[in-house]
């Protein structure tokens, strides 16, 4: 099903943690604030990347946040705040197809 106009602004944003103990602390705090309706963790997440001039090797838990666009800037604001990573993941994708009734979901699970 294609998402009538009034569902385009919706969003994945993922960020990732350290431990799944700052994972389900950040989480909690999201969806109780309502900025997200629903985050996902997924543990165990190697991670390879580049960061103070070598290559560094990291145990992980992916965050997958689903939101509403208008939500990303307070969104980004309040991971920044919880995060203990100097530069936290945050980025946000865009929702192009989903069911109504999900949707309408996420909808009223987070503040207008």
């Amino acid at each position: 099903m294609i998402i009538k106009p009034k569902w385009a602004g919706y969003i994945f944003v993922l960020s990732t943690a350290p431990n799944p103990t700052e994972a389900e602390k950040m989480a909690e705090a999201l969806v109780t604030e309502k900025l997200v309706a629903c985050v996902n963790l997924v543990p165990g997440v190697k991670s390879i990347y580049w960061w103070k001039n070598a290559v560094q090797h990291e145990q992980e838990v992916m965050m997958v946040m689903k939101t509403r666009r208008n939500k990303f800037k307070a969104l980004e604001k309040r991971i920044i705040e919880l995060h203990s990573y100097e530069l936290p993941e945050i980025i946000a994708l865009s929702i192009n197809r989903g069911s109504e009734e999900y949707l309408n979901w996420i909808y009223t699970s987070v503040n207008p």
